[in-house]
């Protein structure tokens, strides 16, 4: 059994615990590319943390909204470095706790804290509800911001009438070199990647803005539409794309990095093809290919995408102007690229390369038998 991934590229654009994400991902077989397009930079002992951890400790707050687990455990080793650590796990194991989802809770349940109640899609709005359920007017609540700063949420909580005490504890940036993330975005539209994983909504943020900047958001809005597989950790994070109007992305129920990770493998596991190509068995796993069970040929991005165009439709023949307007995107228009990368198709699928025949005159065609 080949591993689900192999043949295909995932792209990946995380800062944290992306060394984690492209060791699973190339356990499972794919080819990585690094793009990062956020920066995480940790507030630590600034003193607007200090002054916030000691303004609650106190004069204790009603509720404590914790949005991430990132926060949580960064909140927790920045206090103890300021000698306010006795104090905030005082405060916290006294205090309703509400978790903006499992990995709130699960920093919180960790560092063995009691959860008063998680919203259950991770999402905002599920915490404003269940505030406006409990009813707030006139409470004081601390909110441990996430790296965006949570503005809209600290704002609808002070709508309800509650006083908000904002925990600041990291932040999110684009990085100061997107070089990586630049190739990443041609890499997409070049469809050199097969999907492009996320694990933050200002990531998807990020990525439509640096694609702008070097303008390239219409070919990637392309790509996106058409071609690559766009993939989220949770539903907040893939908001990111429903908001701006694209389809939803693959989301895990479970919303971790590893369950992320097993939902790209299966999506890409269910793509695998079983077919015959001039009278041979081949198996087609994205730039894959396997003859008669022989070992592994890999394909290059124009031959992959010529023998995906052929066997859309096996026996019907397709001009090189409409394998170049379908494979180069009309980028080209010298159909000797079409005859030099059918040669050197031919030449990698060895005895299964009598099935892709030249008609005189008309184009290529895929012969199954």
């Amino acid at each position: 059994m080949t591993n689900p991934l192999a043949g295909y590229t995932i792209g990946v654009t995380a800062d944290r615990r992306s060394d984690e994400q492209i060791k699973l991902l190339a356990g499972r077989g794919a080819e990585c590319l690094h793009g990062p397009v956020i920066k995480t930079h940790p507030v630590g002992t600034d003193d607007a943390m200090r002054n916030a951890t000691e303004l609650i400790t106190d004069d204790p707050p009603d509720i404590v909204v914790l949005t991430t687990g990132l926060g949580v455990r960064s909140w927790l080793e920045a206090a103890d470095a300021v000698h306010l650590g006795d104090r905030l796990h005082e405060l916290l194991a006294s205090t309703d706790l509400y978790a903006r989802g499992p990995k709130a809770n699960g920093a919180l349940v960790t560092a063995g804290f009691d959860v008063a109640w998680t919203a259950p899609r991770a999402r905002y709005d599920d915490i404003i509800d269940v505030l406006g359920e409990r009813g707030v007017d006139g409470t004081r609540i601390a909110v441990q911001l996430d790296g965006a700063g949570a503005a809209e949420l600290c704002e609808r909580i002070e709508a309800l009438g509650a006083d908000v005490v904002r925990i600041p504890v990291y932040r999110w940036s684009l990085p100061a070199d997107t070089t990586a993330a630049e190739r990443l975005i041609r890499a997409t539209i070049d469809r050199r990647v097969d999907a492009v994983t996320f694990t933050a909504k200002p990531a998807v943020e990020n990525f439509f803005e640096i694609a702008t900047h070097i303008g390239a958001m219409d070919d990637l809005d392309e790509a996106i539409h058409t071609d690559v597989v766009m993939a989220c950790v949770g539903p907040v994070c893939a908001t990111g794309f429903t908001d701006h109007g694209y389809e939803p992305p693959l989301v895990p129920e479970r919303h971790r990095l590893g369950a992320m990770v097993q939902l790209v493998a299966r999506h890409f596991a269910a793509r695998g093809r079983e077919i015959r190509l001039g009278g041979e068995p081949v198996r087609i796993q994205g730039r894959m290919v396997y003859v008669n069970g022989s070992e592994p040929v890999s394909l290059t991005e124009r031959e992959r995408s010529v023998l995906s165009a052929l066997l859309e439709r096996p026996g019907v023949v397709l001009s090189k102007h409409e394998l170049l307007r379908r494979v180069w995107h009309g980028a080209e228009s010298d159909e000797h690229l079409v005859e030099v990368t059918v040669a050197r198709l031919r030449q990698r699928l060895g005895a299964a390369a009598d099935g892709i025949e030249t008609v005189v005159r008309r184009g290529y065609r895929a012969s199954e038998t």
